[in-house]
């Protein structure tokens, strides 16, 4: 993906599917506590996992409650290459994280035993409790760009003015024309 750098202060970030590996959590909880085996990361081909997945939907609305109400509990890992990069972000502005989420706390208690003290000092959080109410809080923060899992929200956000970045996972493949990056080394390269 070419074009200008993103100024680290002008760039923010969707927490589940961009910076914590929720997928990883789902589907392990889905076989350890549901007995739900065999469940591959490139078979969540839709968002709504009910959608795709031959799955009860009360499962995986509780599978995914535990992970939102209890991320350190529930062994919510980083996605690969994430906790280095915001890192490196961290040194030159405060990262800003824009969640669905409709609680802070559980992603504050994540961040505090994932990251270095250094690091989720310069963290900021914002839960605010809507996937298609983004675009607002990501332009009363200022930031130009934002980088999501959900090309739904891409979409929205592009819409708007805002630079959207398309965090590549099986659920959003062929669903945008938009720039994607697969990784966070792709990232790092965006913004430094």
């Amino acid at each position: 993906m070419r074009g200008t750098k993103i100024h680290p202060a002008e760039i923010g970030f969707d927490f589940d599917g961009v910076i914590a590996d929720t997928v990883e959590a789902f589907i392990r909880i889905a076989c350890e506590q549901h007995g739900l085996c065999g469940i591959r990361p490139e078979d969540i081909t839709h968002f709504a996992v009910e959608h795709c997945l031959d799955m009860d939907e009360t499962i995986a609305e509780s599978i995914f409650l535990q992970i939102l109400h209890d991320s350190v509990g529930c062994g919510l890992l980083p996605m690969p290459g994430a906790v280095g990069v915001l890192g490196e972000l961290s040194r030159h502005a405060p990262v800003t994280i824009v969640t669905a989420r409709s609680a802070a706390e559980p992603v504050h208690h994540w961040l505090h035993t994932v990251f270095p003290a250094r690091v989720w000092a310069q963290i900021r959080v914002v839960a605010m409790g809507d996937h298609d109410d983004k675009a607002r809080h990501i332009k009363a923060l200022g930031l130009t760009a934002f980088v999501d899992d959900r090309a739904e929200t891409c979409v929205q956000l592009n819409r708007v003015g805002i630079r959207s970045i398309v965090f590549a996972q099986p659920w959003n493949r062929d669903r945008h024309s938009l720039p994607s990056v697969r990784n966070w080394d792709e990232i790092r390269g965006l913004c430094l």
